[in-house]
C-alpha cells in the first residue's frame, strides 16, 4: 500500500491523529505501519482512502503521498532526495513547486525553509527532464514538513480548509447557548463514533444541535433529543439556518430514549454550570445515558461522549470515566480511547469512545 502522511491541526492534543484513523476505519479502509510525529500522522493505506478525509475531517490540513523521510540537515536531505524517482510523480511538461513548512521551531538553527525549497527544486529539475517550476499555479506541489527534526517530503494530494467550521462556530448560529460545543470538536466526535453516510446517529443531549449539524454534513441521518423544549426549538432554528433537516427532533428525557435502534451516539451531557442536569448529577446522567445506549447499539457500535474533568474543593482531580468504569463494563461496553481537551481553568473535557462488545 502507498505511504501517506497527514498534516494535522495543532489543536486538542491527541484528537487529530485519532480522527484520521477513525475515518479510515469507518469507511472500511485498512491501514498499517502507523507513525506519529508532532502534527504529522504517517501510515500506509490505499490511495483512494484520501478522498474521504477532506469530506469528513475537522483537524486535518493536508494529505500527501509520502516520497521520502530524512534527518533535517541539508546533506541528509540531498542524499535522500537523490534516491527518489521524481519522474514517477512529475511527468515531462508538468510544472511543480516545492513548499516547506516547519512545525514549531524544529531544526530552526539548521534549516532555512526558503533555501531548502530552492535546493530541492533544483535537484528535482535535474532529475525530471522537461519539468518546470511554476510558483503560482503549478500542476504538482511537492510539500515538505519539518517536525521532530525530520523532514517528510511528499506529493500533495489535498488541501483542507477550516473556514466552513469557523462559519459554524457557536456564536455564528442564530440560537446560541454558552454550553455549546465547537463545531470542529463535534465533527471529530462524530468521526470517532464511526458514523458514516446513511447511518443513524443520535445525540440524546442535542442542545443547540452542533453534533446533528456536523453529522448531517457527512451524510448521516441525525436524531436529536433534549429534555428542554427551548433547546429543541433552538436546534430546529439552527438546522434551518444551514438549510439542513434532521431525521428527527424529540422533546424527551435522555434517560428514557423513545427509540429502539441507532448506529452511533455522540453526546455532550450538561455539566450544570450553564445547562440543566435534570435535577441529577452529571455522573448519574452519564450512567443513565450509557445504560439507555446499551439497548440501542449493537455489538461493535460506538458511543462518543464528553465528560468533565475538574478539581474538587480539595484540588484533587478525578476522571469520571475512571469512576464509572466498572458500571460501563457491566453494560457490555469497552473504553477504546480517551482524549483530554482543556477548556478553561476549572474545566477540562474528556472525550471517551466506548464500543459495545456484548
Amino acid at each position: 500500500m502507498p505511504k501517506l502522511f497527514f498534516l494535522l491541526s495543532g489543536e486538542n492534543g491527541t484528537l487529530p491523529a485519532s480522527e484520521i484513523k477513525a475515518i479510515l476505519e469507518a469507511e472500511g479502509y485498512a491501514y498499517c505501519n502507523v507513525c506519529e510525529f508532532d502534527q504529522i500522522l504517517r501510515l500506509e493505506a490505499p490511495l483512494e482512502s484520501v478522498k474521504v478525509v477532506p469530506v469528513r475531517s475537522a483537524y486535518t490540513r493536508v494529505c500527501a503521498q509520502e516520497l521520502m523521510v530524512s534527518n533535517a540537515t541539508y546533506k541528509d536531505i540531498a542524499d535522500a532526495a537523490a534516491k527518489v524517482d521524481f519522474t514517477q510523480v512529475i511527468q515531462p511538461g508538468e510544472s511543480f513547486v516545492v513548499r516547506i513548512n516547519r512545525i514549531k521551531n524544529y531544526a530552526d538553527a539548521e534549516i532555512n525553509t526558503m533555501t531548502l525549497e530552492i535546493k530541492l527544486g533544483g535537484q528535482i529539475l535535474r532529475q525530471t527532464p522537461g519539468a518546470k517550476v511554476n510558483l503560482k499555479n503549478p500542476d504538482k506541489t511537492i510539500i515538505g514538513i519539518i517536525t521532530n527534526n525530520q523532514l517528510i517530503i511528499g506529493l500533495k494530494l489535498t488541501d483542507i480548509t477550516s473556514k466552513t467550521f469557523s462559519e459554524r462556530r457557536p456564536r455564528k448560529k442564530p440560537f446560541f447557548h454558552p454550553s455549546a460545543m465547537p463545531s470542529k470538536m463535534a465533527r471529530c466526535m462524530v468521526n470517532l463514533a464511526h458514523a458514516k453516510a446513511e447511518s443513524v446517529l443520535l445525540d440524546p443531549f442535542c442542545g443547540t444541535g452542533t453534533s446533528l449539524i456536523e453529522a448531517t454534513f457527512i451524510g448521516c441521518r441525525a436524531v436529536g433529543i433534549d429534555a428542554q423544549r427551548r433547546m429543541v426549538a433552538g436546534t430546529k432554528k439552527n438546522l434551518e439556518h444551514f438549510g439542513i433537516r434532521a431525521e428527527g427532533l424529540l422533546h424527551a428525557d435522555s434517560r428514557r430514549i423513545p427509540l429502539w435502534k441507532v448506529d452511533a451516539i455522540v453526546t455532550d451531557p450538561p455539566y450544570g454550570r450553564s445547562s440543566s442536569t435534570l435535577k441529577s448529577t452529571t455522573k448519574q446522567l452519564v450512567k443513565d445515558v450509557l445504560a439507555a445506549s446499551a439497548v440501542l447499539l449493537g455489538v461493535g457500535q460506538r458511543i462518543c461522549i464528553a465528560m468533565p474533568i475538574s478539581p474538587d474543593s480539595a484540588g484533587k482531580v478525578t476522571r469520571m470515566s475512571d469512576e464509572i468504569s466498572v458500571f460501563v463494563g457491566e453494560l457490555g461496553f469497552v473504553a477504546l480511547e480517551s482524549h483530554q481537551v482543556y477548556i478553561h481553568a476549572t474545566l477540562t473535557r474528556e472525550i471517551v469512545v466506548y464500543e459495545r462488545r456484548r
